[in-house]
Protein backbone atom coordinates (compact mmCIF):
# COMPACT_ATOMS: atom_id res chain seq x y z
CA UNK A 1 0.00 0.00 0.00
CA UNK A 2 1.23 3.51 -0.86
CA UNK A 3 2.61 5.40 2.14
CA UNK A 4 0.13 8.24 2.44
CA UNK A 5 1.73 11.62 3.15
CA UNK A 6 -0.37 14.05 1.11
CA UNK A 7 -3.60 14.23 -0.88
CA UNK A 8 -2.03 12.85 -4.05
CA UNK A 9 -0.69 9.70 -2.40
CA UNK A 10 -4.13 9.18 -0.81
CA UNK A 11 -5.78 9.51 -4.22
CA UNK A 12 -3.36 6.86 -5.54
CA UNK A 13 -4.39 4.59 -2.66
CA UNK A 14 -8.08 5.12 -3.37
CA UNK A 15 -7.60 4.34 -7.04
CA UNK A 16 -5.70 1.15 -6.24
CA UNK A 17 -8.65 0.00 -4.11
CA UNK A 18 -11.39 0.93 -6.58
CA UNK A 19 -12.49 3.92 -4.51
CA UNK A 20 -11.76 6.69 -7.04
CA UNK A 21 -13.74 7.90 -10.06
CA UNK A 22 -11.94 10.18 -12.52
CA UNK A 23 -14.50 12.47 -14.13
CA UNK A 24 -13.01 13.90 -17.31
CA UNK A 25 -16.00 15.71 -18.83
CA UNK A 26 -16.41 19.41 -17.95
CA UNK A 27 -18.34 19.88 -14.69
CA UNK A 28 -19.52 23.16 -13.16
CA UNK A 29 -18.46 24.20 -9.67
CA UNK A 30 -21.94 25.73 -9.30
CA UNK A 31 -23.99 22.91 -7.73
CA UNK A 32 -22.90 20.20 -10.19
CA UNK A 33 -19.73 19.00 -8.42
CA UNK A 34 -21.62 18.86 -5.11
CA UNK A 35 -24.57 17.04 -6.65
CA UNK A 36 -22.23 14.40 -8.07
CA UNK A 37 -20.25 14.15 -4.84
CA UNK A 38 -23.39 13.78 -2.71
CA UNK A 39 -24.72 11.09 -5.03
CA UNK A 40 -21.46 9.14 -4.80
CA UNK A 41 -21.49 9.40 -1.01
CA UNK A 42 -25.05 8.26 -0.41
CA UNK A 43 -24.86 5.39 -2.93
CA UNK A 44 -21.57 4.07 -1.61
CA UNK A 45 -19.83 5.07 -4.82
CA UNK A 46 -16.19 6.11 -5.26
CA UNK A 47 -14.75 9.53 -4.48
CA UNK A 48 -14.89 11.80 -7.55
CA UNK A 49 -11.85 13.59 -8.95
CA UNK A 50 -13.04 16.25 -11.40
CA UNK A 51 -10.43 16.94 -14.07
CA UNK A 52 -12.18 19.71 -16.06
CA UNK A 53 -13.95 22.50 -14.18
CA UNK A 54 -16.20 25.31 -15.32
CA UNK A 55 -17.90 28.09 -13.38
CA UNK A 56 -20.47 30.84 -13.62
CA UNK A 57 -21.03 32.54 -16.94
CA UNK A 58 -19.04 35.71 -17.52
CA UNK A 59 -20.18 38.94 -19.11
CA UNK A 60 -19.54 37.32 -22.50
CA UNK A 61 -21.94 34.54 -21.49
CA UNK A 62 -19.13 32.00 -21.62
CA UNK A 63 -18.69 29.81 -18.53
CA UNK A 64 -15.55 30.51 -16.53
CA UNK A 65 -12.77 27.96 -17.00
CA UNK A 66 -10.36 26.83 -14.31
CA UNK A 67 -7.62 25.54 -16.59
CA UNK A 68 -4.94 23.55 -14.79
CA UNK A 69 -7.09 22.92 -11.73
CA UNK A 70 -8.71 19.72 -10.54
CA UNK A 71 -11.23 19.25 -7.75
CA UNK A 72 -11.61 16.36 -5.31
CA UNK A 73 -14.41 15.60 -2.86
CA UNK A 74 -15.77 12.88 -0.57
CA UNK A 75 -12.33 11.81 0.67
CA UNK A 76 -13.49 10.08 3.88
CA UNK A 77 -17.19 9.62 3.16
CA UNK A 78 -17.57 5.93 3.98
CA UNK A 79 -16.06 3.38 6.36
CA UNK A 80 -13.84 1.79 3.70
CA UNK A 81 -12.21 5.10 2.72
CA UNK A 82 -11.81 6.07 6.37
CA UNK A 83 -10.03 2.75 6.99
CA UNK A 84 -7.76 3.35 3.99
CA UNK A 85 -7.00 6.84 5.27
CA UNK A 86 -6.12 5.47 8.72
CA UNK A 87 -4.32 2.40 7.31
CA UNK A 88 -6.43 -0.01 9.35
CA UNK A 89 -9.27 -2.50 9.00
CA UNK A 90 -12.82 -1.13 8.81
CA UNK A 91 -13.63 -2.66 12.18
CA UNK A 92 -10.58 -1.02 13.79
CA UNK A 93 -11.41 2.62 12.96
CA UNK A 94 -12.67 3.51 16.45
CA UNK A 95 -9.69 1.88 18.16
CA UNK A 96 -7.24 3.54 15.78
CA UNK A 97 -8.74 6.95 16.46
CA UNK A 98 -8.76 6.30 20.21
CA UNK A 99 -5.05 5.47 20.04
CA UNK A 100 -4.25 8.62 18.04
CA UNK A 101 -6.16 10.83 20.50
CA UNK A 102 -4.22 9.61 23.54
CA UNK A 103 -1.80 12.42 24.54
CA UNK A 104 1.03 9.96 25.23
CA UNK A 105 0.90 8.87 21.56
CA UNK A 106 1.25 12.40 20.17
CA UNK A 107 4.03 12.94 17.64
CA UNK A 108 5.12 16.55 17.23
CA UNK A 109 5.51 17.99 13.71
CA UNK A 110 8.86 18.73 12.13
CA UNK A 111 9.66 22.08 10.52
CA UNK A 112 10.89 22.26 6.93
CA UNK A 113 11.60 25.15 4.60
CA UNK A 114 10.57 23.19 1.51
CA UNK A 115 6.92 23.16 0.47
CA UNK A 116 5.53 22.49 -2.99
CA UNK A 117 2.77 25.06 -2.44
CA UNK A 118 5.43 27.79 -2.28
CA UNK A 119 6.19 27.27 -5.98
CA UNK A 120 3.28 29.47 -7.08
CA UNK A 121 2.75 32.48 -4.82
CA UNK A 122 0.71 35.64 -5.33
CA UNK A 123 1.22 38.35 -2.70
CA UNK A 124 0.36 41.41 -4.80
CA UNK A 125 -2.94 42.46 -3.23
CA UNK A 126 -4.09 43.91 -6.56
CA UNK A 127 -3.62 40.53 -8.23
CA UNK A 128 -5.40 38.36 -5.64
CA UNK A 129 -8.90 37.30 -6.68
CA UNK A 130 -10.48 34.41 -4.81
CA UNK A 131 -13.17 34.15 -7.47
CA UNK A 132 -10.54 32.71 -9.83
CA UNK A 133 -10.19 29.64 -7.58
CA UNK A 134 -12.61 26.72 -8.13
CA UNK A 135 -14.40 27.30 -4.82
CA UNK A 136 -17.84 25.70 -5.29
CA UNK A 137 -21.33 26.83 -4.62
CA UNK A 138 -22.61 23.55 -3.21
CA UNK A 139 -26.33 23.40 -2.42
CA UNK A 140 -29.09 25.39 -4.12
CA UNK A 141 -29.91 27.29 -0.92
CA UNK A 142 -26.33 28.27 -0.11
CA UNK A 143 -25.70 32.00 0.13
CA UNK A 144 -22.64 31.89 -2.10
CA UNK A 145 -19.39 30.09 -2.84
CA UNK A 146 -17.92 28.56 0.32
CA UNK A 147 -14.60 27.04 1.35
CA UNK A 148 -15.71 23.96 3.29
CA UNK A 149 -12.74 21.60 3.08
CA UNK A 150 -10.07 24.11 4.10
CA UNK A 151 -8.26 23.54 7.40
CA UNK A 152 -7.64 26.70 9.41
CA UNK A 153 -4.08 26.82 10.77
CA UNK A 154 -3.52 29.26 13.61
CA UNK A 155 -1.62 29.77 16.85
CA UNK A 156 -2.62 31.54 20.03
CA UNK A 157 -0.94 34.98 20.14
CA UNK A 158 0.01 34.57 23.81
CA UNK A 159 0.62 30.86 24.40
CA UNK A 160 1.95 30.13 20.92
CA UNK A 161 0.04 26.81 20.83
CA UNK A 162 -0.91 25.80 17.30
CA UNK A 163 -4.34 24.70 16.20
CA UNK A 164 -6.06 23.04 13.26
CA UNK A 165 -9.80 23.40 12.72
CA UNK A 166 -12.64 23.98 10.31
CA UNK A 167 -14.48 27.21 9.61
CA UNK A 168 -16.89 27.78 6.77
CA UNK A 169 -15.74 30.75 4.65
CA UNK A 170 -17.84 32.57 2.08
CA UNK A 171 -16.33 34.67 -0.70
CA UNK A 172 -17.40 38.25 -0.06
CA UNK A 173 -14.91 40.02 -2.33
CA UNK A 174 -11.73 39.48 -4.40
CA UNK A 175 -9.67 38.84 -1.26
CA UNK A 176 -12.30 38.92 1.47
CA UNK A 177 -13.94 35.95 3.17
CA UNK A 178 -16.68 35.87 5.79
CA UNK A 179 -15.37 33.40 8.38
CA UNK A 180 -17.84 31.64 10.64
CA UNK A 181 -16.21 31.00 14.02
CA UNK A 182 -18.09 29.14 16.75
CA UNK A 183 -17.57 30.51 20.25
CA UNK A 184 -16.13 27.22 21.56
CA UNK A 185 -13.42 26.86 18.91
CA UNK A 186 -9.74 27.41 19.73
CA UNK A 187 -9.32 29.87 16.86
CA UNK A 188 -12.05 32.00 18.46
CA UNK A 189 -10.00 32.24 21.66
CA UNK A 190 -6.95 33.23 19.63
CA UNK A 191 -8.94 35.81 17.67
CA UNK A 192 -10.47 37.21 20.88
CA UNK A 193 -7.03 37.57 22.48
CA UNK A 194 -5.69 39.45 19.44
CA UNK A 195 -8.86 41.51 19.01
CA UNK A 196 -8.73 42.63 22.67
CA UNK A 197 -5.44 44.35 21.81
CA UNK A 198 -6.82 45.75 18.54
CA UNK A 199 -4.58 43.45 16.50
CA UNK A 200 -5.34 41.17 13.53
CA UNK A 201 -4.78 37.42 13.88
CA UNK A 202 -2.62 35.87 11.18
CA UNK A 203 -3.84 32.48 9.95
CA UNK A 204 -3.48 30.17 6.99
CA UNK A 205 -6.10 28.01 5.29
CA UNK A 206 -4.63 24.75 4.02
CA UNK A 207 -6.61 22.97 1.30
CA UNK A 208 -5.94 19.53 -0.18
CA UNK A 209 -4.34 17.51 2.60
CA UNK A 210 -3.27 14.09 3.76
CA UNK A 211 -6.55 12.79 5.28
CA UNK A 212 -4.74 12.26 8.58
CA UNK A 213 -4.58 16.05 8.87
CA UNK A 214 -8.16 16.51 7.67
CA UNK A 215 -9.37 14.02 10.29
CA UNK A 216 -7.19 15.52 13.04
CA UNK A 217 -8.56 18.99 12.32
CA UNK A 218 -12.06 17.76 13.20
CA UNK A 219 -10.98 16.67 16.69
CA UNK A 220 -11.19 18.64 19.93
CA UNK A 221 -7.70 18.45 21.38
CA UNK A 222 -5.76 20.28 24.08
CA UNK A 223 -2.58 20.52 22.02
CA UNK A 224 -1.75 21.06 18.37
CA UNK A 225 -3.83 18.73 16.17
CA UNK A 226 -0.83 18.09 13.92
CA UNK A 227 0.27 15.77 16.74
CA UNK A 228 -2.84 13.63 16.18
CA UNK A 229 -1.97 13.35 12.49
CA UNK A 230 1.55 12.35 13.50
CA UNK A 231 0.16 9.64 15.75
CA UNK A 232 -2.04 8.35 12.90
CA UNK A 233 0.91 8.17 10.52
CA UNK A 234 3.45 7.02 13.11
CA UNK A 235 5.83 9.79 12.07
CA UNK A 236 6.05 13.60 12.31
CA UNK A 237 3.99 15.72 9.94
CA UNK A 238 6.12 18.13 7.91
CA UNK A 239 5.10 21.74 8.46
CA UNK A 240 6.47 25.04 7.22
CA UNK A 241 6.37 28.77 7.91
CA UNK A 242 3.96 31.15 6.27
CA UNK A 243 5.12 33.73 3.76
CA UNK A 244 3.03 36.70 4.94
CA UNK A 245 1.81 35.51 8.36
CA UNK A 246 3.49 34.41 11.59
CA UNK A 247 2.29 30.81 11.48
CA UNK A 248 4.86 28.01 11.41
CA UNK A 249 2.70 24.88 11.44
CA UNK A 250 1.27 25.03 7.91
CA UNK A 251 1.22 21.53 6.34
CA UNK A 252 4.11 21.44 3.89
CA UNK A 253 2.36 19.07 1.49
CA UNK A 254 -0.88 21.06 1.10
CA UNK A 255 -2.20 21.64 -2.41
CA UNK A 256 -3.36 25.21 -1.76
CA UNK A 257 -2.65 27.68 1.03
CA UNK A 258 -4.41 30.99 1.62
CA UNK A 259 -2.67 33.30 4.07
CA UNK A 260 -4.13 36.37 5.69
CA UNK A 261 -5.54 38.02 8.79
CA UNK A 262 -8.78 37.96 10.75
CA UNK A 263 -9.44 41.66 11.22
CA UNK A 264 -10.14 43.11 14.68
CA UNK A 265 -13.60 44.59 15.14
CA UNK A 266 -14.82 43.71 11.64
CA UNK A 267 -18.01 41.71 11.11
CA UNK A 268 -19.99 40.93 7.96
CA UNK A 269 -22.95 38.67 7.23
CA UNK A 270 -22.15 35.31 5.64
CA UNK A 271 -24.41 32.33 4.90
CA UNK A 272 -26.62 30.43 4.72
CA UNK A 273 -24.86 27.12 4.10
CA UNK A 274 -26.03 23.49 4.24
CA UNK A 275 -25.11 22.28 7.72
CA UNK A 276 -24.36 18.93 9.38
CA UNK A 277 -27.92 18.49 10.62
CA UNK A 278 -29.25 18.42 7.06
CA UNK A 279 -30.83 21.89 7.06
CA UNK A 280 -29.52 25.26 5.92
CA UNK A 281 -27.72 27.09 8.68
CA UNK A 282 -28.82 30.67 9.20
CA UNK A 283 -26.74 33.67 8.08
CA UNK A 284 -24.31 34.92 10.74
CA UNK A 285 -22.62 38.23 11.41
CA UNK A 286 -19.12 36.80 11.32
CA UNK A 287 -15.48 37.89 11.49
CA UNK A 288 -13.75 38.99 8.29
CA UNK A 289 -10.67 37.28 6.84
CA UNK A 290 -8.54 39.36 4.46
CA UNK A 291 -6.22 37.29 2.25
CA UNK A 292 -2.61 38.41 1.80
CA UNK A 293 -1.23 35.45 -0.18
CA UNK A 294 -2.59 32.79 -2.52
CA UNK A 295 -0.21 29.84 -2.92
CA UNK A 296 -0.51 26.48 -4.63
CA UNK A 297 1.33 23.51 -6.09
CA UNK A 298 1.75 22.91 -9.79
CA UNK A 299 -1.41 21.39 -11.33
CA UNK A 300 -3.21 21.93 -8.01
CA UNK A 301 -6.10 19.89 -6.66
CA UNK A 302 -8.75 21.88 -4.84
CA UNK A 303 -10.46 19.81 -2.16
CA UNK A 304 -14.00 20.38 -0.96
CA UNK A 305 -16.36 18.77 1.55
CA UNK A 306 -19.97 18.48 0.41
CA UNK A 307 -21.66 20.26 3.34
CA UNK A 308 -24.41 18.50 5.23
CA UNK A 309 -23.46 15.15 3.70
CA UNK A 310 -21.50 12.02 4.71
CA UNK A 311 -17.93 13.34 4.78
CA UNK A 312 -19.02 16.40 6.73
CA UNK A 313 -20.53 14.12 9.39
CA UNK A 314 -17.59 11.68 9.46
CA UNK A 315 -15.06 14.44 10.14
CA UNK A 316 -17.17 16.54 12.50
CA UNK A 317 -19.20 13.94 14.38
CA UNK A 318 -18.17 10.34 13.77
CA UNK A 319 -14.38 10.04 13.95
CA UNK A 320 -13.72 12.43 16.87
CA UNK A 321 -16.60 11.07 18.98
CA UNK A 322 -16.66 7.31 18.47
CA UNK A 323 -13.64 6.83 20.80
CA UNK A 324 -15.41 8.93 23.45
CA UNK A 325 -18.60 6.90 23.00
CA UNK A 326 -16.65 3.64 23.28
CA UNK A 327 -14.99 4.80 26.49
CA UNK A 328 -18.29 5.61 28.20
CA UNK A 329 -20.27 2.54 27.14
CA UNK A 330 -17.35 0.18 27.85
CA UNK A 331 -17.24 1.59 31.36
CA UNK A 332 -20.94 0.74 31.65
CA UNK A 333 -20.55 -2.81 30.32
CA UNK A 334 -17.62 -5.08 29.54
CA UNK A 335 -19.81 -6.83 26.98
CA UNK A 336 -19.62 -3.94 24.48
CA UNK A 337 -18.05 -5.13 21.21
CA UNK A 338 -18.23 -2.07 18.96
CA UNK A 339 -19.85 1.34 18.49
CA UNK A 340 -20.77 3.43 15.47
CA UNK A 341 -22.24 6.85 14.78
CA UNK A 342 -23.91 6.39 11.37
CA UNK A 343 -23.21 9.43 9.16
CA UNK A 344 -26.70 9.25 7.63
CA UNK A 345 -28.17 10.26 11.03
CA UNK A 346 -26.13 13.48 11.26
CA UNK A 347 -24.39 12.48 14.49
CA UNK A 348 -27.57 12.34 16.56
CA UNK A 349 -28.01 8.52 16.58
CA UNK A 350 -25.49 6.03 17.94
CA UNK A 351 -25.38 2.23 17.71
CA UNK A 352 -23.80 0.03 20.37
CA UNK A 353 -23.09 -3.64 19.72
CA UNK A 354 -23.20 -6.02 22.69
CA UNK A 355 -22.16 -9.62 23.00
CA UNK A 356 -24.79 -11.88 24.55
CA UNK A 357 -25.98 -9.72 27.42
CA UNK A 358 -25.52 -10.79 31.01
CA UNK A 359 -28.90 -9.48 32.11
CA UNK A 360 -32.03 -7.97 30.61
CA UNK A 361 -31.34 -4.46 31.94
CA UNK A 362 -27.87 -4.16 30.43
CA UNK A 363 -28.92 -2.55 27.10
CA UNK A 364 -30.64 0.29 28.99
CA UNK A 365 -27.58 0.94 31.14
CA UNK A 366 -25.42 1.00 28.01
CA UNK A 367 -27.76 3.49 26.33
CA UNK A 368 -27.61 5.78 29.36
CA UNK A 369 -23.82 5.57 29.25
CA UNK A 370 -23.96 6.64 25.60
CA UNK A 371 -26.10 9.67 26.41
CA UNK A 372 -23.59 10.73 29.06
CA UNK A 373 -20.75 10.62 26.52
CA UNK A 374 -21.82 13.64 24.43
CA UNK A 375 -24.81 16.03 24.31
CA UNK A 376 -25.31 15.42 20.56
CA UNK A 377 -26.38 11.81 21.08
CA UNK A 378 -30.20 11.75 21.14
CA UNK A 379 -31.03 8.19 20.02
CA UNK A 380 -29.14 5.08 21.09
CA UNK A 381 -29.86 1.68 19.53
CA UNK A 382 -28.34 -1.36 21.25
CA UNK A 383 -27.92 -4.50 19.10
CA UNK A 384 -26.18 -7.86 19.32
CA UNK A 385 -23.13 -9.15 17.48
CA UNK A 386 -25.00 -10.64 14.53
CA UNK A 387 -26.09 -7.18 13.37
CA UNK A 388 -23.75 -5.27 11.04
CA UNK A 389 -23.74 -1.82 12.66
CA UNK A 390 -22.31 -0.25 9.46
CA UNK A 391 -25.20 -1.48 7.29
CA UNK A 392 -28.39 0.64 7.50
CA UNK A 393 -30.55 -2.21 6.20
CA UNK A 394 -29.25 -4.57 8.91
CA UNK A 395 -29.90 -1.96 11.58
CA UNK A 396 -33.43 -1.41 10.27
CA UNK A 397 -33.98 -5.18 10.26
CA UNK A 398 -33.05 -5.34 13.96
CA UNK A 399 -35.37 -2.43 14.77
CA UNK A 400 -38.32 -4.01 13.00
CA UNK A 401 -37.88 -7.62 14.18
CA UNK A 402 -36.43 -7.28 17.68
CA UNK A 403 -38.18 -4.31 19.27
CA UNK A 404 -41.46 -4.34 21.14
CA UNK A 405 -42.12 -0.61 21.00
CA UNK A 406 -44.13 -0.71 24.22
CA UNK A 407 -41.49 -2.47 26.29
CA UNK A 408 -38.09 -2.03 24.63
CA UNK A 409 -37.99 1.76 24.34
CA UNK A 410 -37.36 4.28 27.09
CA UNK A 411 -37.19 8.08 27.00
CA UNK A 412 -35.32 10.75 28.95
CA UNK A 413 -37.31 14.00 28.64
CA UNK A 414 -35.87 17.49 29.12
CA UNK A 415 -32.28 16.37 28.47
CA UNK A 416 -29.52 18.63 27.14
CA UNK A 417 -28.75 18.11 23.47
CA UNK A 418 -27.26 20.14 20.62
CA UNK A 419 -28.72 23.60 20.02
CA UNK A 420 -28.77 22.98 16.27
CA UNK A 421 -30.66 19.67 16.56
CA UNK A 422 -33.94 20.49 14.77
CA UNK A 423 -35.89 18.23 17.14
CA UNK A 424 -34.79 20.20 20.22
CA UNK A 425 -35.71 23.67 21.38
CA UNK A 426 -33.44 26.67 20.79
CA UNK A 427 -31.39 25.81 23.89
CA UNK A 428 -30.93 22.21 22.84
CA UNK A 429 -33.37 20.75 25.35
CA UNK A 430 -35.24 17.67 24.12
CA UNK A 431 -36.04 14.01 24.69
CA UNK A 432 -33.46 11.25 24.33
CA UNK A 433 -34.56 7.75 23.29
CA UNK A 434 -32.95 4.42 24.15
CA UNK A 435 -33.91 1.33 22.11
CA UNK A 436 -33.13 -2.24 23.09
CA UNK A 437 -32.87 -4.03 19.74
CA UNK A 438 -31.12 -7.09 21.13
CA UNK A 439 -32.55 -10.50 20.30
CA UNK A 440 -33.21 -12.82 23.21
CA UNK A 441 -35.21 -11.02 25.88
CA UNK A 442 -36.48 -14.27 27.37
CA UNK A 443 -40.01 -13.85 26.03
CA UNK A 444 -40.16 -16.84 23.69
CA UNK A 445 -37.88 -19.39 22.07
CA UNK A 446 -37.00 -18.65 18.46
CA UNK A 447 -34.78 -20.00 15.71
CA UNK A 448 -31.43 -18.65 14.61
CA UNK A 449 -31.02 -15.95 11.98
CA UNK A 450 -30.83 -16.91 8.32
CA UNK A 451 -27.48 -16.23 6.65
CA UNK A 452 -25.86 -16.99 3.31
CA UNK A 453 -22.13 -16.99 2.52
CA UNK A 454 -20.89 -14.31 0.15
CA UNK A 455 -19.81 -15.45 -3.31
CA UNK A 456 -17.68 -13.87 -6.00
CA UNK A 457 -20.32 -12.86 -8.56
CA UNK A 458 -17.70 -12.21 -11.22
CA UNK A 459 -17.24 -15.99 -11.44
CA UNK A 460 -20.84 -16.30 -12.57
CA UNK A 461 -21.47 -13.10 -14.49
CA UNK A 462 -18.27 -12.74 -16.52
Amino acid sequence: MTQIHDLRSFIETLEAHGQLARIRKPVSIIHEVADIGATCERTGGPAPLFEQLTGESTASHEPQSFAGWRLFSSAVANQKRVALALNCDKTAVTATMANALEPQNAIAPVLTEHAEWKRHVTTDLNQIDLRLLPIPKHAVGDGGRFITGGVTVSKHPESGIGNLGYNRMEILGPRTLGMNINQWRDVQRSHAAAEAKGKPLGIAVAIGLDPALSIAAGCKYEGDETQIAGAIRGMPVEVTRGITVDVDTIPAHAEVVLEGHILPGARREEGPLAEFHGYYGEPWNSPVFEVTAVCHRSEPIYQTIVPGWNEHIYIGNVLPREPLLMRFVSHTSRNVQAVHIPPYTNGFLVVVQLSKKANMGEPRNVAMGAFAAHPNFRVCVVVEGDVNIYDPSDLMWALTTRVDWGRDVFTIPNAQGHEMDPANDSKGIGTKIGIDATFDKGRRPYGSRVSYPMVDLSRYLA
